[in-house]
């Protein structure tokens, strides 16, 4: 067990070095959709979105502090170079937010994947945005495994205004989604092999079950909100997976699936009527 440092930053700007202990082209797709001119309107009232910066890259955190800096409402206040010690940061910082690398120390292969997994239970307010190099449908699918709420997925090389970042931050700190067109893509291809997403085909009792699902809720807390049977939510989702061809209604990528496919339909609705 060696000792490593966690870069916690203390507003005005002072930085203090906190030991932990460890082991060695196109915009995101944002939903609630959140556009930029909206941006300056949040900051009346409401106390700023800590947050947590986690890339074993030194420049990388950098670049991202940079584009957070002077932001209406947001402060970065810790920087984290793997991810055993993101979580003692997070509390310490009293942290909202974390943007995390997915492959990181100690480890190497898929480390921020399983830390937003395991945030998910041990810090559920907490929210989580990738930003990764790696446009893998696997990791996606691990990401939102659990609900799309205060998550998200955006790409480094995809990043092309402060905008897109700073729009991500706002939407997931406020419980929406942010989530780069091409993974939705690579989803739908892997799935689907480029064919339309048969979302048109749901009836509008299946649509309202899907947003639910969405939502991250189980078929037993859909049937309480719905006032339904859970018979009743199940032979819904059932046809919701037949008719968008994801198979096996059990199986949690195929639910992962169709969720990322509405959020995807609202999101290119949504652009449509403000575009």
């Amino acid at each position: 067990m060696t000792t490593r440092n966690a870069r916690v930053v203390t507003p005005p700007g002072r930085v203090v070095w906190a030991p932990q202990r460890c082991p060695v082209g196109h915009s995101g797709l944002l939903l609630p959709l959140m556009r930029s001119s909206n941006l300056t309107g949040r900051a009346e009232g409401r106390p700023p979105i800590r947050i947590v910066i986690a890339d074993d890259a030194y420049l990388v955190r950098v670049a991202v502090k940079h584009l957070i800096d002077g932001a209406v409402r947001m402060v970065v206040v810790g920087e984290c170079e793997d991810a055993t010690s993101v979580p003692g940061v997070l509390d310490e910082q009293r942290a909202d937010l974390l943007i995390t690398d997915i492959r990181m120390p100690p480890s190497g292969d898929d480390a921020g994947i399983r830390l937003a997994a395991t945030l998910r239970k041990t810090h559920p307010a907490l929210a989580v945005i990738v930003l990764s190099t790696y446009a893998d449908v696997a990791y996606a699918l691990k990401l939102f495994e659990h609900g799309s709420d205060s998550r998200g997925y955006l790409l480094k090389d995809r990043i092309r205004d402060r905008a897109q970042v700073l729009d991500a931050v706002y939407a997931v700190a406020e419980g929406g989604s942010a989530i780069d067109p091409k993974i939705v893509e690579g989803l739908v291809a892997s799935s689907r092999g480029g064919r339309r997403s048969g979302l048109e085909e749901l009836t509008p009792r299946e649509l309202e079950t899907l947003a639910l699902v969405a939502e991250g809720r189980s078929n037993a807390a859909i049937a309480e909100s719905l006032v339904l049977t859970k018979r009743a939510v199940e032979k819904h989702v059932n046809a919701i997976f037949a008719k968008l061809d994801l198979g096996d209604p059990d199986d949690v990528s195929r639910r992962v699936m169709a969720v990322l496919l509405y959020l995807a339909d609202r999101d290119a609705a949504g652009r449509s009527l403000t575009g």
